[in-house]
């Protein structure tokens, strides 16, 4: 993997936060580069996955004429380790989220890696405006504006999905066959949400570092950039120190005559710097980045740290030198840096933007405790005027705890929910949105000290044990749900 091609992404929820959050308005980088360069050399065959498209109603929940629509959604199913349908075999479905269903095909492994093991139907769905699956004929008329993207949102994804998942059990004849639903991160939360809603199609849920708890109404304590600063603290105080001190030295540096050019130089930007901003949100999010997948495929808090903690490359006390040694060791050492500030989005970008200006309002900031940052707390009008000028239309930071379950999200779940494992890696910035403690006998917190959807990257034989355990456990767990469907299928006949 090139190096440049491992710069050129930020994970989406990365850019909720930092797009709204941070000093100026930086480049969004689609998830899908993130998830190709996480694809192991041992990946199977693309051969093994059939393609189709699904005509999907434009709108499930109102009957005008326009609801009707259809638009073609794209869906893939593995058939290699079915058991099949007269052995009522399970179907492991996972949820796709904010990219292309390619990049689920090229990262998610739990499925593969386990689906010899369950005798299981592998599904992968896209969602509705990424990718292929774009309402109104073309990614151009669907992310138009906000009268198109209407009909955008996490409800409508969830009965494109049950609508797909009905339809393939139809066609294979698989009327017995139990359902788990699988998603990471935003596609996590989906899977839970879909279990709670949809319990008659899906039997379980596997739920992979979702933020679940990170709405305007259950903020945690702590947040994401405090895990940031935990990890990197840890991981080396003098690289916590350095990292602190260069946000002034960049502002002191930037104020100089030629002070941009100075910059620019010292990062060796492929573009002049217009403002230091746009330096401190790429360094930002570069840390970001590094601790959020930590340990997995070119991504290393130690590597970098050790970086910043070397001698610069001049053999100078420069500390900037220091901080720009740790790009080259997260970036790999090359011609120039594209930072990207202010490049056209793409449509993932875009159909993301949509998706945190309507309904997914992380009340995420750069606050007092988030040490290793400069303090920007998060604003709701700030961030409420920038949706505004973008699509006409106001956030609604409260309808996810409104309709999915909100302060007592918890007490709803010991009350009414069955079937989900919470998996999280305590070292995720994440975390601290995530169901982190077992709610009842049958929903599950599976937790590590690993970072983002660990568990559900193809397995290696570098691995450690802990991630290998907590596979395992999850497996065991499914296995106990498909095994009491079937018995309870044995007391009904």
């Amino acid at each position: 993997m090139h190096s440049s091609t491992r710069q050129n992404f930020l994970p989406l929820f990365i850019i909720c936060i930092l797009s709204f959050v941070s000093r100026s308005y930086p480049r969004v980088y689609p998830d899908a580069s993130r998830q190709n360069q996480l694809k192991p050399d041992n990946y199977g065959s693309a051969s093994d996955v059939e393609f189709f498209f699904f005509d999907q109603n434009l709108d499930h929940f109102t009957y005008t004429p326009e609801s009707y629509t259809t638009f073609r959604q794209r869906y893939a199913i593995d058939f290699s380790y079915w058991g099949g349908a007269k052995t009522n075999s399970p179907i492991l479905a996972y949820l796709g989220a904010e990219s292309p269903m390619d990049s689920d095909l090229s990262v998610v492994g739990f499925l593969r890696d386990n689906g010899l093991h369950f005798k299981a139907l592998l599904v992968y769905i896209e969602h509705r405006y990424y990718g292929e699956s774009m309402p109104f004929g073309s990614a151009k008329e669907a992310l138009k504006n906000a009268t198109t993207m209407g009909y955008f949102n996490t409800a409508q994804a969830l009965a494109d999905y049950a609508e797909i998942l009905m339809h393939i059990k139809d066609k294979y004849a698989t009327k017995h066959s139990p359902i788990i639903v699988i998603g990471g991160s935003y596609g996590g939360m989906l899977a839970t949400w879909f279990r709670l809603k949809y319990p008659h199609v899906a039997i379980g849920a596997l739920a992979s570092s979702a933020p679940l708890l990170y709405f305007e109404d259950t903020v945690p304590k702590y947040g994401y950039f405090y895990v940031v600063t935990q990890v990197i603290k840890k991981t080396s105080q003098t690289c916590y120190e350095t990292i602190r001190k260069s946000w002034d030295d960049i502002d002191r540096v930037a104020w100089h005559p030629n002070g941009l050019s100075i910059l620019s130089e010292k990062f060796k930007t492929c573009a002049p710097l217009n403002r230091s901003s746009d330096l401190k949100d790429y360094l930002e999010s570069m840390y970001s980045l590094v601790v959020q997948y930590n340990g997995l495929p070119y991504y290393s808090v130690d590597a970098t740290c050790k970086a910043i903690d070397s001698e610069s490359p001049k053999d100078t006390e420069d500390l900037l030198d220091r901080i720009f040694a740790g790009v080259v060791a997260q970036f790999g050492n090359q011609v120039c840096y594209d930072i990207s500030i202010g490049s056209p989005p793409t449509n993932s970008e875009l159909a993301w933007m949509w998706q945190i200006c309507s309904e997914l309002v992380m009340p995420i900031g750069l606050d007092k405790q988030d040490t290793l940052f400069q303090t920007n707390p998060f604003n709701m009008s700030d961030y409420t005027s920038k949706c505004e000028s973008m699509y006409g239309i106001s956030p609604r930071p409260h309808w996810i705890s409104a309709y999915y379950g909100g302060e007592d999200f918890k007490l709803s779940l010991r009350r009414f929910g069955s079937n989900i494992i919470f998996s999280n890696g305590l070292s995720d910035p994440y975390s601290v949105g995530g169901v982190l403690e077992d709610i009842s006998d049958t929903i599950l917190a599976v937790k590590t000290n690993g970072s983002h959807c660990m568990d559900l990257v193809f397995e290696t034989k570098e691995d450690p044990k802990w991630l290998v355990l907590q596979r395992q456990k999850e497996v065991e767990i499914i296995d106990s749900w498909i095994s009491i469907y079937q018995n309870d299928l044995k007391l009904e006949a």
